[in-house]
Parts: C-alpha cells; structure tokens; sequence
C-alpha cells in the first residue's frame, strides 16, 4: 500500500479502480524491478488472459487523468516540504539520460547524496539540449517551488552564458560547468580561454564578477577546483564552474552535489528499474517514469524511516570507521526491505520451521522479526 501522503493526493485526481491498478503497478514495480510492458503484464495478478492485462496497462499509461501537473507536483511539492528544512537553499540538478532513441530531460532534487526526480520531458531529438529546452524544463519547476532559494546545477552541456543570464534574472542561483576554451577577461588582461591558466592538481581559485564569453560578455563568477592526485589517479582538467554564488566554498560544495542525480539515473536503470528496457512509446514511457517516480521515492523515504529506526543491518552493508556514509543509499535500504518482507511472507511456512531447528539462535530470530514489524510500519 502507497503511504498516506501518495494515496491523499491520488484519490483526489483518479476512480478507485485507477487508484487500485497504479497500487498494483507500483508495487509490481518495487517487486520485479522491471518496467517492460511485458514483464509487468505477466506479473500482473488480475484473473484474465495475459494478452487483456497487456492491453490494460497500455490503457492505464494513456490516461489523461495521469498527468504530471496534476498527479505529481502535489506529491513532490509536499515531499520536499517534508523532508527539507525552509531555510537551506533547495539544490536541483539538471541532466539527461539517452538510450537507444530515448532521451530523458530531468531535473531533481538533491537530498542526502540522491536526487529525486521532479520534472522530466522527452526530447524529440538524440543528443543535447538547447536553450529553448532547458528554459520550458524549468519554468513551470521556477512556479512550482516559487519561495524556496533555488540554486541550479548542471554539467558541461549547460555551459551556455544565456541560460546564465535568464537564471539570474529569475532570481536563481547556479552553477553551471564550463568547457575549457571558455574565454574570460580578468581586469587588466587580455581576454583568454580557462585552459590558458596554469592550473595544476590540487589547485582551486576564485575569479569574482569578470566578464565571460567571447562575444556578448556577460558579468559572472568562476570558480576553479582541480582536485588532488589520489592513489595514482588524478582527473583529466578541473571543474570550471560559472556561478552567481558568492565564494568559492558554496560554488565547490554546491556542484559536488549535482552527483546526486547520476546516482538517481543508475537507481532507475541497470540499478533498480531497468529503464532502458523498456520499448514504449513516448507517451506510455512518460507515465512509466511517472510510477517510477513514485516507487522511487516510496522506496526512498522508506529506507530514511528504517535507518532512523536502526533496522538498516538487517538489509544492508554498515558503515565502517573510515567511512563518512553507508554502502547502501535510502532507495535501496527501502528497496531491499520491501522485498525482505514479501519474500519472508511467501515463504513463511518453510521460515518458521527452519527457526525451530535452530532454537539456539531464537533471541535473534526474534529481534529480527521485530525489525520486520518496524520495517514493515509505514515511511
């Protein structure tokens, strides 16, 4: 069952019946990790030919009442709320993701080394985004979480100086990686391009509102971070980071963050969803994102309650000493425990009678299937 806070929202917008399918799907989806048409249809457990319960989730994922504006924004507006303090600055990470000819346009938000999706588009096209683009991703984002203090982040594909501009004049904050054959101009200084510098690893700097572009200067900040040589292994250039933020620090500490969606992208492919396997139309793999969204998040804030609960030992790999964060992100815990309690349920009969040859360990027993009671308690 979806916690309260999803089936508040979703009752509001869809019949029961259509409430009760997306329960399924979801679920089905936490269960196989799988978001082809195919697989999902033959899990699904409704009582009629597997050829009609294909047909039905086609028809599920065409819905118009399976809107994003409508279903979502609701949902991640009051998670965000939930779960991010009013007076940090909120960091969303923008980035795309392509397999064969699908290419999805994201932005999300960061919380604890993940992000959690908000808004997506498919391109009609392979390859980068323009400006056009990135400004219809995040304009109705810009409206939806109008009050908090955004800061953006992006890759080398978001170096554009116009999309700088168009952000600083919707009051936003940024920061944006830059190519190396970026031209800037440092008082007194010819104009140049980044790599001129004699940058090596380990260095960073701080070039405070000079002028940057070849043509149409505009008047930002660069911040530069090389960083150091580890084990032999030391990164190709630095990070050149055209920013609106006031220091080096919160640029270098903000950009570490755009990770986070990386990690989001790997979570819903090879790592958890399987993606890119699925071969649907653009319309019904939007409104599959759509139930992605939702299990991840579901997943996510679950596995946040089990770790302030202490259970996560029971799916997952501690930490040790010299490790700032566990192996195992929040989705994942939520995932695995999930999966740990249906998996116990459906083969309970053979789990009992295993713990009775084995009374010497019974104390455990019990305090593991304790953790399954506050595992199983809603996020």
């Amino acid at each position: 069952m979806l916690p309260k806070l999803y089936r508040n929202h979703l009752a509001n917008r869809l019949t029961r019946a259509q409430l009760l399918s997306l329960e399924i799907w979801v679920w089905l989806l936490q269960v196989h990790k799988n978001v082809k048409i195919e697989k999902l249809a033959a899990y699904y457990p409704l009582p009629i030919k597997y050829e009609s319960r294909r047909r039905r989730l086609q028809r599920f994922l065409v819905l118009p009442s399976l809107s994003m504006a409508l279903i979502w924004f609701p949902i991640i507006k009051e998670i965000i709320k939930l779960i991010h303090p009013s007076n940090q600055p909120l960091y969303l990470a923008l980035d795309r993701t392509q397999w064969q000819d699908k290419n999805l346009f994201v932005v999300a938000f960061i919380h604890q080394k993940r992000a959690l999706p908000i808004y997506w588009q498919f391109l009609s096209k392979k390859g980068a985004s323009n400006l056009k683009e990135q400004k219809a991703l995040l304009k109705p984002i810009l409206k939806l979480l109008r009050g908090y203090r955004l800061i953006i982040l992006g890759d080398r594909e978001f170096h554009s100086i116009e999309l700088a501009k168009w952000l600083r004049r919707e009051k936003v904050g940024f920061v944006l990686r830059q190519k190396k054959d970026r031209n800037i101009q440092v008082k007194g200084k010819d104009c140049q391009s980044l790599s001129c510098f004699d940058f090596q690893p380990g260095d960073s700097h701080f070039f405070p509102n000079i002028k940057v572009g070849k043509n149409g200067f505009g008047q930002f900040s660069v911040a530069v971070k090389w960083k150091k040589k580890y084990r032999g292994s030391v990164e190709k250039e630095p990070w050149y980071l055209l920013t609106n933020l006031p220091d080096l620090d919160s640029a270098i500490k903000a950009y570490q963050k755009r990770m986070g969606i990386e990690a989001m992208f790997k979570d819903c492919k090879i790592g958890g969803y399987n993606l890119e396997g699925s071969k649907a139309s653009v319309k019904r793999l939007s409104n599959l994102v759509l139930l992605c969204a939702i299990a991840y998040t579901v997943s996510s804030l679950k596995g946040q309650s089990i770790r302030f609960k202490g259970q996560q030992e029971y799916l997952g790999r501690l930490r040790t000493v010299k490790q700032k964060m566990t192996k195992n992100s929040n989705f994942l815990i939520g995932l695995y425990g999930q999966t740990w309690i249906i998996t116990q349920i459906f083969v309970k009969d053979w789990v009992e009678e295993l713990m009775s040859l084995n009374r010497n360990k019974f104390p455990f027993y019990q305090k593991g299937l304790r953790a399954m009671e506050l595992i199983q308690q809603g996020a």
